[in-house]
């Protein structure tokens, strides 16, 4: 019955997105120009310039334009539930006995497809218009770990607008929280010791995105070790698990 609920709810999303495919267009913009205009300038900066990590530019630049394509467009599908909240559909659902856990998932779940849907076309441009190379499994972690990225964010998303209900709050609230994770994560320029002042770096450190950014280049350089990857993927778990538990405790109170 939960796997049917979370179908159900999954299907009637992805159909609602897929009449209007603007969204891959509109998610890629951003990232898309850092790929085109930044990119060339970082190659010229890492050459030059010591305490970058190890790869090459395009290995460093990246897998952090796809954690930012989570970023945003993940973080901001509470919209959409705000719509639904203002157009009756919540109200609706709210009298089915569909699971609440699956009210939350299908809507999650489409958002991760969307992201890694979007994350592979940054990945396809990176590797045929510029000098990316990475292995198999660097992908497929990179894909996994965007993933979970979205779930993460768009379940935080979706909870806090169901606790505001104000769709002036929300832009205001994600914007004043998403700008200094996006700054203090080295998405456009890695924050490392021998790079940033020591108070930065270490101020970098507090930022559970940092440490994502960090596994993702990691893997795209091809260390998989212990070291590497294990920091960063204790704190993507927990991150999702308190996201997804956060969204889940907020739709029950709600449909309560």
């Amino acid at each position: 019955m939960f796997l049917r609920d979370t179908w159900l709810i999954f299907r009637r999303d992805m159909i609602l997105s897929l009449r209007n495919p603007a969204w891959i267009g509109i998610g890629l913009m951003q990232p898309v120009l850092y790929l085109f205009f930044f990119g060339p300038l970082l190659e010229r900066i890492t050459e030059s310039t010591p305490g970058f990590p190890p790869g090459t530019a395009w290995q460093i630049l990246t897998p952090a334009l796809i954690i930012q394509i989570a970023l945003f467009g993940s973080s901001f599908v509470g919209f959409g539930l705000l719509a639904d909240l203002r157009t009756g559909v919540v109200e609706r659902l709210r009298v089915t006995p569909a699971s609440r856990l699956a009210l939350l998932l299908g809507r999650v779940l489409r958002d991760a497809l969307q992201t890694i849907a979007q994350a592979v076309i940054i990945l396809v441009m990176a590797f045929t218009i510029f000098d990316l190379r990475a292995s198999a499994g660097a992908i497929a972690l990179t894909l996994v770990i965007v993933g979970l990225m979205s779930v993460t964010l768009a379940s935080c998303s979706y909870a806090l607008a169901l606790r505001l209900k104000n769709e002036e709050a929300f832009p205001a609230i994600l914007n004043t929280v998403l700008m200094p994770v996006l700054l203090l994560s080295g998405i456009f320029i890695p924050i490392t010791q021998g790079l940033a002042p020591a108070w930065l770096y270490e101020l970098s450190r507090w930022n559970p995105f940092t440490h994502v950014v960090d596994i993702e280049r990691a893997s795209f350089r091809g260390d998989f070790t212990t070291d590497a990857l294990l920091t960063g993927s204790l704190v993507l778990f927990a991150m999702t698990a308190l996201a997804l538990f956060w969204g889940v405790r907020t739709f029950q109170r709600e449909n309560a």
